[in-house]
């Protein structure tokens, strides 16, 4: 019965997220969904990036947190959309949060909307946002394990950015081994290092931005 009803959520879930997806290929709007656990650097990375994009492409933010609005109010500088999306607990966002959210934005204004998941390397997996593209932020200071022990989080990631690599040696973490073990169980993934604090690290992924938002317009963008 407990898998029934899983599954019945599943179904309900990815036909808003299907819908949010028309959505975003009708508005030709780029939509990255910004998963991690706590503490890897989403919200330092969404601020180094807006620095190098807001003056190229308009973009919005979506942040999820379980409590406080206090992510949003470290991008609130950048004067860009913002909607906040508070889960009261829950450890993950949905398309129906989602779909609700995106009545207070512009699309049709935006090249970019990244949505900020809650921090948790397990349910964010599970749940289509109606997202163009998944991005994993891992950090070096999570050890070289959380590959294969959060399995289903890094097999549904597009992209994964090994964040704070200069912490690397002092953590004694392999960045070859750890992009094996990646490859190992995602052999499709793409993987970029970086600093998010350093914005000199950041050039290859702003590029992969560019690049996903110049093919915004194809039909064959949503998910398979």
């Amino acid at each position: 019965m407990e898998i029934k009803i899983f599954k019945d959520v599943m179904i309900k879930n990815n036909a808003i997220g299907e819908d949010n997806r028309k959505l975003f290929n009708e508005q030709k709007v780029l939509v990255l969904n910004l998963t991690s656990s706590p503490g890897a650097g989403k919200t330092t990375l969404i601020e180094s990036t807006l620095k190098l994009i807001s003056n190229k492409v308009k973009a919005a933010v979506i942040e999820g947190d379980l409590y406080t609005s206090r992510d949003a109010e470290r991008l609130e500088v950048f004067k860009i959309p913002l909607v906040q999306i508070n889960t009261e607990g829950g450890c993950h966002l949905d398309a129906r949060q989602i779909h609700h959210s995106i009545k207070e934005l512009s699309l049709n204004e935006l090249d970019i909307l990244f949505i900020e998941n809650v921090g948790n390397l397990v349910c964010p997996a599970e749940f289509d946002l109606g997202e163009h593209k998944r991005v994993l932020l891992y950090s070096v200071t999570e050890g070289d394990d959380k590959p294969a022990k959060y399995l289903n989080m890094f097999q549904a990631a597009d992209l994964i950015l090994i964040n704070k690599i200069e912490l690397a040696e002092l953590c004694r973490i392999d960045l070859e081994y750890v992009e094996k073990e990646i490859h190992r169980i995602n052999p499709t993934a793409e993987i970029l290092r970086i600093t998010a604090l350093d914005e000199r690290t950041l050039e290859d992924w702003i590029q992969w931005l560019n690049k996903n938002v110049q093919m915004r317009e194809r039909p064959d963008e949503s998910r398979n």
